[in-house]
Order: C-alpha cells, then structure tokens, then sequence
C-alpha cells in the first residue's frame, strides 16, 4: 500500500504518519502540507505543498501513484485560520487533491475527514443523527464539510475508488488546535441560560485510531465517529473549575466579543454547538471498524484541562538555583 497523506504537517497527520510507520503493510507513505510536522518522524516522505500550490500538489499526486489517499486537509474556522481562509483552504486543497486521485488508476481507496457539522441543527432535526439523515448544515463549517465530501464522492466515482468519509465528533485534546477546546479553557465560560443541550467530543487518539482502522478495512460510506456520554457546557466547565456564566440573546454578542479578546474567538459552529448541543449515532462505526474511542467525552473533557498552561520562569531565579 502506497499512502498520500494531505494535511499532513497538522497534530491529526502527524499521528496518522507516525501510526502508519510501524505498519507492515504500509510501503510507502507520502505526506503533503503547508506547515512542516509536529513531531519527528522517520521513513515518511514529507513536501512543504501550501493550499494555493494546487498543481505542485497535483503533480506530487500523478508522481507517488498511491494507492490509498488519507484526505485530512480540512480546515476548522478560528482553529489555525480564520473562518473566511479555513473554508478557501478546505475548497481548495480537496479540489486539488481528490481531483487529482480521479485521473489516477492505482486509487482504490480514499479515507476522508469530516465532521458531524455536516448534519447541522435546525429545527426539527435528530440530536442524534445517523449516517443516512439528509444532510442539512446550518453552520459555514458544516456547509464547507459537504462540499469538501461532495468532492470526494465525485472523485471516488471518477476513480472507482471506495471513499470512507469519517465524520469526527468535535475534536478536543492536548495540543490539538481547537477553538472549542479553546473556549472551555476560559476562566469564565458562558452558556444557554434557555436550556443547553449535550454534545459529544472525541480525542484526537481516537480519531487517530479510527483513520488507521478505516485505511485498512477500505469501508465505502460515511461512519460517524463519537466518544461515549455527552456533556454541556456548563457541566465541562465545572470540571474544569471554571465559572459557568448564564447568557441569553444579546448576551452571546458579548460573549464572542470578549471571548476574541481573550483569544478564543467563538465561530458559528462552536456557538451552535454551546447553545443546540451536537452528537450522533456511532454504531455503525463501531461494527464497520470493530472499534471504540478509549475516551469518553467526559474524560475528554478531563484530558482537555489536565493539559497545563504555559509557566513562565524567572531567568533571576534560575540563575539562583
């Protein structure tokens, strides 16, 4: 198996590169992004490819002839960029990517990111949706997914390539950027005062996990991708000892204004999330990859605020000691 991963410089692709090394039956792996890799790695073959370098990666794609492509260059609003960039990159380098992997013969399989985003939360939609729900998004995040899946279900047909897009629950943990996991580590954390509702997380171990699985098994469909239990906001700021504060209307306003201020700006998926909840069905997923997160979304939560905060030292008393 020769494997090309996109957004590869990320925390996600880095773990993904990292997992497949140690897999026997992985031949070759390509990684391709825009930033470098998070950590070391060894036998995988890293190029510095930015969004806006469509035919560099294009090219890179034709060169490699892989024959699985690990689609992870999705970009979250206010988690790396802005909202306005984070769906430009997205457009673009699925564009470039997956269309890429239709004029090529050796795809047999495509594993996508995605996001329960996808399902949005109007009125009168399931709170716990399952893969075969009509996809409704009511977010820019959401309405970005669709189009980045909708690019892929065109390639996988191009190509006649199996395409499993894992739609992740909300992805949270140490060190993964994320503005909701941004937003609970807030001193002050302001909730629905009108009634919230739950939503799921997942970790990014798990997500990690579940991408390796998917690229072995080759599933064709969607599979949602969830932790256990579910809480609010109000429930995870408390176990972050955090103070939850009761907002209603124009409050909210307020809340993503001071929130920006405090460097974590609140995009319309994650207020969305704050106010309506966001879960979904897993079991497919669970039967398709006979696989589990290990982390509930409640130790998700606790993972989320054991993560220490940045100490500063003082050079005078180092230079006491």
């Amino acid at each position: 198996m020769r494997v090309l991963i996109t957004g590869m410089g990320g925390e996600l692709g880095t773990r993904v590169a990292i997992e497949l090394e140690a897999a026997d039956w992985v031949d070759r792996i390509v990684g391709v992004d825009g930033d470098p890799p998070r950590d070391r790695i060894g036998r995988t073959e890293f190029h510095l490819i930015g969004p806006r370098d469509g035919h560099e990666l294009v090219d890179l794609v034709r060169e490699v002839e892989p024959t699985a492509i690990v689609h992870l260059g999705i970009y979250e609003p206010e988690a790396r960029v802005s909202a306005k960039g984070a769906a430009q990159r997205t457009q673009a380098v699925a564009l470039a990517a997956l269309g890429a992997a239709a004029e090529v013969a050796s795809v047999d399989r495509i594993i996508m990111r995605s996001g329960i985003e996808i399902y949005g939360r109007g009125r009168g939609t399931p709170t716990t949706p399952h893969e075969q729900v009509v996809l409704a998004p009511t977010s820019p995040f959401g309405a970005s997914l669709l189009r980045a899946e909708s690019i892929g279900v065109d390639a996988a047909a191009a190509s006649g390539a199996a395409l499993t897009r894992l739609r992740f629950a909300p992805l949270v943990g140490p060190h993964f950027p994320s503005p909701l996991g941004r937003y609970l580590r807030l001193p002050v954390v302001p909730f629905s005062a009108l009634g919230e509702l739950p939503f799921s997380l997942l970790h990014q171990e798990d997500a990690t996990a579940a991408i390796v699985r998917a690229l072995r098994v080759g599933h064709d469909g969607a599979l949602n991708i969830a932790s256990d239990g579910a809480v609010t906001a109000s429930q995870a700021a408390r176990m972050g000892g955090r103070l939850p504060i009761p907002i209603v209307g124009p409050g909210w306003q307020v809340a993503k204004v001071a929130s920006e201020i405090l460097g974590a700006p609140l995009p319309d998926h994650v207020r969305e999330l704050l106010i309506r909840g966001r879960c979904a069905d897993a079991t497919l997923a669970g039967a398709v990859l006979d696989l589990r997160p290990q982390y509930t979304t409640p130790e998700v939560v606790k993972d989320l605020y054991e993560w220490a905060s940045v100490t500063y030292l003082d050079p005078a008393e180092l230079g006491a000691a």
